[in-house]
């Protein structure tokens, strides 16, 4: 048997290269067949539920997806596919949204104990299944073109961040505006101003983001803010970041 067909070598401890990068090229391989360029990161909860709590978000992040997507319909060259984690909660509200209008969206699913099954609404090929959470990671923000933070736990926190860390050290190779939709939420468990008040952020640094609250008034903060420069790379590329050396 050759080696590549033997799932208990695949399986092992030895062949984890091999499971890492395959999690890089599967996804590389169909977004460049379905011609997926660019995307809006939609992050939250999977355990708000539309009779919860926090249910109104529910709603209106399937109606920030319809916008988005229905936007982006009407652009004459890159279009912008919603992107989510593609569980449960606010991952399907936008999945569910961009449906709705008649559009793609992808869902970057990562197989856990429990919450996260992919949901019914992601576009046929474009549901991933990944088991690193890095590799995961990569994929958000390798096509993003904006990303919005609903409210969420310790997962929309680590995704959040790490959005948030690239550009603050200048790691990607382009804007990416960020909106963390409920503000009351965000200022509550967050505090922002405390962290340049302690000297463990810089206050330019909370211009990384901004606050909204409507879904009308967040697809027109990403009507301003996104960029359509044409890329060096328009097409997903193999190994392609950006060097920190000049």
């Amino acid at each position: 048997m050759l080696s590549y067909h033997d799932p208990d070598f695949i399986d092992s401890d030895e062949g984890r290269p091999l499971r890492i990068v395959s999690e890089y090229l599967a996804p590389l391989r169909a977004f460049n067949v379905g011609g997926v360029t660019a995307t809006v990161v939609f992050f939250g909860s999977a355990r708000l539920r539309a009779d919860g709590p926090l249910g109104r978000y529910i709603e209106e992040a399937t109606e920030l997806a319809r916008l988005v997507t229905e936007w982006s319909r009407t652009l004459g060259g890159e279009q912008l596919v919603v992107c989510s984690g593609g569980g449960p909660g606010i991952m399907e509200a936008a999945n569910h949204g961009a449906a709705l209008a008649g559009g793609r969206s992808v869902g970057l699913n990562i197989g856990l104990p429990q919450e996260q099954r992919p949901n019914s609404w992601i576009t046929p090929g474009l549901c991933f299944e990944f088991h690193y959470f890095f590799m995961r990671k990569l994929w958000f923000a390798h096509l993003a073109r904006a990303l919005i933070a609903f409210p969420g736990g310790f997962g929309t926190f680590d995704e959040l961040f790490e959005i948030l860390t690239l550009a603050q050290t200048r790691k990607l190779d382009r804007s990416i505006p960020v909106l963390l939709y409920g503000s009351a939420f965000w200022k509550e468990v967050v505090n922002f101003e405390a962290l340049v008040r302690h000297g463990t952020i810089a206050a330019e640094d909370l211009q990384l983001f901004e606050f909204v609250d409507e879904p009308r008034a967040a697809l027109e903060r990403l009507k301003a803010c996104i960029s359509f420069a044409p890329a060096a790379q328009p097409r997903p590329a193999f190994a392609k970041s950006r060097c920190a050396a000049r």
